[in-house]
């Protein structure tokens, strides 16, 4: 009686709750319950909420999948390669680009196409373009934390590499990739996916397609493929540089066997025929030729140069069509290469050839540009890939004196102060080991040109303690070496690992009157319409004083005409300034040297059994030991003496005349001695006028500035807006043909082109002159006490 009451109570309290109110849509909350179950939906709300959402999806999709269209097949597939020119216009060669021979499917062996499938996607002749299974187990794989999996089809690879050009991140991403495998799958046949895609899929081995794979990996066409061949390919797929037989054979074997397991399953192949199969042999990797040697280097080199902008790609230089063209001169070049050759065979030292060990770098740079005019960095790149010329560092040796002499006359020492030259000398500061001249040599006291033509040591041992090491070091940044120069008393006698590139580049501000220009290689690259991608000269920096630098250059000449670079320099008779240098041990030796329109760098090392350390130069010829005096002065002279020869450099052009700066000054005390420092009587002085150089005006701003550092003046460009083309000179102050003392400052006004409209700007991409880093075949000594020998 009792449950009877109850179940009459709960009906009627229903009633009640049923009849409160208009019936509602979505009964949720749900009336008419009370607690947890007033919150528990209703199965009716279940299955709508369900359907509901299902076609909503739908609805979605369809519309996805109308709004989506196929795109034009990407770049890639109609990618060119990029040419490289010498300055003259001339082919110097090409980057490697796609290497890729489209073929017909239907040339291809039915089973190339069944072993891919079978290995990348089983259900690719029946599915529609994308697996739901597949994305469903990618999914709950990848929410599970496991490693991540993509889930796409073959069909889906296709559309990336074919259609996107690019793999697809992220499930927005894969949702458009999927729509638009489906929509493919739908407007092309099965055998037209898979023959694109096999003709443009990577292999491995610089092969794109599989007629190139077949070539690379086999030595024959694609038609001729077998069975076991084709398994071979179709699973080096996922992983080609890592999977290619000839980098893991193991993981090779594993995918080939997984693959021909894979064709039997899906019925392509029988289990007999399984069994048959052996593992193909394989031909041996052949790199591509185009960094074959000499040439090998400069590619590089303009591969790094271009790509250190970080505005050019690899990408866009193997396939963006670019037309680059250099600052090679080819005559020069090819004298450089034949310079060294001759050495190599014994042309240098009545037929005895050097150690197969030895590295030879050689650099010339144009200074009134910094464009580099030829780079010999070994004889073959494919042999040896470390750049000698820019990207090995040696020890500089005695080449370091010029910039401490410039320390010196920028802080008020003359080329006429003098020092005790006697060896050896102990010096307060510099270490307890005594500082030796090369061969023990003796001077009494001599002026700093007698100590720079004989490259004396204890001599600029004492002007460095005066100067301080650390306005050596700065010195050498300015002028252009890049690499770190160490602030220790020993880094005159170059303790430091320089590139032969550094050296050219300090030397060309030097013979430039003090302006610096940073070293390039790329004139100009263009892209196929024509369009600018990159240009390499940058704005010049006067980063020493002329008359400073006329004086050094006096100095340095003394060494060619009189010291250490006499025998071998001083008969190309004329103007030519530069210095040896020998490092500890010689294990390298140098000479850099320079006329007004060009300055060259010739490094010599040898690196020992395990090519790589440093070791000492095996003397060769009758020599008793490679100092810079001795070869390379002589292949120096070797290479320039044919450079002489040609149209451009032919002139003979004078330096400017010597400056005597701080002539006037009170000598300071030396380090070593209480005896009093003596001082040359004055020269005479020279012509208190020179004038300037007319027709400067309409001229490029490089050419002007090279007119007015040939005639003894100090260039400055002060740039302005102007209708003229970027560049050229506008006008000159004081005016052209005005009489104004020697290293005056001539100002040339540049036109930066015409006004642009007032918007916001994007920040230019800093160009590069890269120098590089990298085989670092010895390690600078910066605390070493003696480690140049002057040589």
């Amino acid at each position: 009686m009792a449950g009877s009451n109850r179940r009459s109570a709960t009906t009627a309290a229903r009633g009640t709750a049923a009849s409160g109110g208009r019936r509602r849509i979505i009964d949720y909350p749900r009336r008419g319950y009370r607690g947890l179950h007033r919150w528990l939906p209703s199965w009716r709300f279940v299955v709508g909420s369900v359907i509901g959402f299902v076609f909503l999806c739908l609805g979605l999709g369809v519309a996805a999948y109308a709004l989506t269209d196929v795109p034009a097949p990407d770049e890639f597939v109609e990618a060119q390669k990029s040419t490289v020119l010498y300055a003259d216009g001339s082919p110097m060669g090409t980057f490697p680009g796609p290497n890729r021979t489209i073929v017909e499917y239907e040339s291809l062996p039915e089973f190339m196409g069944q072993a891919v499938v079978s290995a990348e996607d089983r259900t690719f002749f029946e599915n529609q373009g994308i697996s739901i299974t597949g994305m469903a187990r990618a999914f709950i794989n990848n929410v599970r934390g496991g490693a991540t999996q993509g889930g796409s089809t073959l069909t889906q690879q296709y559309v990336e590499r074919y259609y996107v050009g690019q793999t697809t991140t992220g499930y927005v991403g894969k949702a458009k990739e999927a729509l638009l495998a489906i929509k493919i799958a739908q407007s092309e046949t099965k055998e037209q996916i898979l023959g694109r895609y096999l003709n443009t899929i990577y292999f491995g081995r610089d092969a794109y397609g599989v007629e190139a794979a077949s070539q690379a990996y086999f030595g024959h066409p694609s038609a001729d493929l077998t069975v076991s061949e084709a398994a071979l390919l179709a699973g080096v797929i996922p992983s080609p540089n890592n999977w290619d037989p000839a980098v893991s054979p193991e993981k090779a074997q594993q995918r080939w066997e997984y693959v021909l397991d894979g064709m039997v399953r899906d019925g392509y192949l029988t289990q007999a025929d399984r069994d048959a199969q052996t593992f193909p042999a394989i031909a041996e990797y052949q790199r591509n030729e185009t960094y074959g040697g000499t040439t090998g280097y400069l590619l590089q080199y303009v591969k790094r140069e271009l790509t250190a902008t970080g505005s050019i790609t690899d990408e866009m230089i193997s396939s963006g069509g670019l037309t680059i063209t250099t600052t090679i001169e080819p005559g020069v070049q090819q004298n450089a290469v034949n310079a060294v050759q001759n050495m190599r065979d014994g042309g240098l030292s009545d037929g005895e050839k050097p150690a197969d060990a030895l590295k030879v770098g050689v650099v010339s740079i144009d200074p009134a540009t910094g464009g580099i005019l030829s780079l010999y960095g070994g004889s073959d790149f494919l042999a040896d890939q470390i750049d000698r010329a820019s990207r090995d560092r040696i020890q500089g040796g005695s080449t370091f004196k010029p910039f401490t002499l410039i320390a010196a006359l920028e802080n008020g020492i003359p080329l006429t102060q003098r020092y005790s030259g006697v060896s050896p000398q102990t010096f307060e500061g510099w270490g307890p080991d005594p500082v030796n001249n090369f061969g023990g040599q003796d001077f009494g006291r001599i002026d700093l040109v007698k100590a720079t033509e004989q490259s004396v040591n204890t001599v600029y041992a004492q002007l460095n303690l005066e100067v301080g090491p650390e306005k050596t070091a700065e010195v050498a940044g300015r002028a252009g070496v890049t690499s770190p120069v160490s602030s220790v008393p020993s880094n005159v006698l170059g303790a430091d690992i320089v590139s032969p590139l550094e050296m050219a580049s300090a030397y060309a501000t030097i013979a430039a009157q003090g302006v610096y220009h940073k070293p390039f290689m790329v004139d100009q690259a263009t892209y196929p319409d024509g369009d600018v991608a990159y240009s390499g000269e940058t704005q010049p920096v006067q980063s020493f004083d002329a008359g400073v630098m006329a004086d050094t250059t006096y100095a340095m000449t003394q060494v060619v005409e009189a010291g250490s670079g006499e025998r071998y320099i001083s008969p190309l008779d004329r103007p030519i300034a530069g210095k040896t240098g020998t490092s500890s041990q010689n294990k390298s030796a140098w000479f850099v040297g320079f006329t007004p329109q060009i300055a060259t760098a010739v490094g010599l090392s040898q690196v020992g059994d395990n090519g790589k350390d440093q070791v000492t130069i095996t003397p060769w010829g009758g020599v008793a030991e490679i100092t810079g005096s001795t070869y390379p002065a002589e292949l120096w002279a070797s290479y320039m003496s044919n450079v002489f020869q040609m149209p451009r450099f032919s002139e003979i052009v004078q330096f400017p005349e010597r400056a005597n700066v701080n002539r006037a000054a009170v000598p300071t005390s030396e380090p070593t001695t209480s005896a009093p420092v003596e001082t040359q009587a004055p020269e005479p002085e020279q012509p208190t006028t020179v004038a300037v150089p007319s027709g400067l005006t309409g001229q490029l701003s490089g050419d002007a500035q090279a007119a007015l550092q040939n005639a003894g003046l100090v260039p400055s460009v002060a740039e302005e807006f102007n209708a003229a083309a970027t560049g050229t000179v506008l006008g000159v102050s004081p005016g052209e043909g005005s009489q104004v003392a020697p290293g005056s400052t001539v100002t040339l006004r540049v036109s930066k082109g015409p006004e642009p409209a007032p918007q916001p700007t994007q920040q230019p991409t800093e160009q590069a002159g890269n120098n590089g880093q990298g085989g670092n075949n010895g390690q600078a000594g910066g605390n070493a006490v003696n480690p140049g020998t002057g040589g």
